[in-house]
């Protein structure tokens, strides 16, 4: 089914904002998890409700950036469908990772103009991180 172009007047977009990316993670290892989400990226966990926590895994989150980690069984890691975050101090937060010891993989490419990398979370997950825009940082707004 083909996309059809929005026309004045037409109905809104079904989907107003994306609510959460959710990660595969191996069973048992929710600690490393919060260590790396929480301790190394600094995400807020937020509680799961109590019948999904039985199914054990994790969630976080920055603001209104949502990440759940879902126990998979048989456990495979995202290594090319990933989520992209947009960073605020995105050079400062590199200098973190590296002295937290991950591994960052750049692109030399811009994504939008915008300098980006790769990261992997503990379980082979690919991250990409993206600048915030120049422009709306140096205004105060956020892109």
């Amino acid at each position: 089914m083909q996309a059809q172009p929005q026309t004045p007047g037409a109905a809104a977009p079904p989907f107003v904002r994306l609510d959460h990316v959710q990660l595969a993670m191996p069973e048992g290892e929710e600690e490393r998890a919060r260590a790396f989400y929480g301790g190394i990226l600094g995400l807020e966990e937020v509680p799961k409700p109590p019948e999904l926590a039985k199914r054990g895994g994790a969630w976080f989150r920055s603001g209104p950036v949502f990440v759940h980690l879902g126990v998979d069984r048989p456990f495979a890691p995202a290594k090319k469908a990933h989520p992209a975050f947009r960073c605020a101090d995105y050079g400062r937060l590199l200098e973190h990772l590296r002295a937290s010891g991950i591994e960052i993989v750049p692109d030399d490419l811009p994504f939008e103009g915008k300098d980006h990398c790769y990261i992997a979370d503990p379980f082979g997950n690919r991250i990409e991180l993206i600048e915030v825009d120049r422009n709306l940082r140096r205004s105060g707004r956020k892109g």
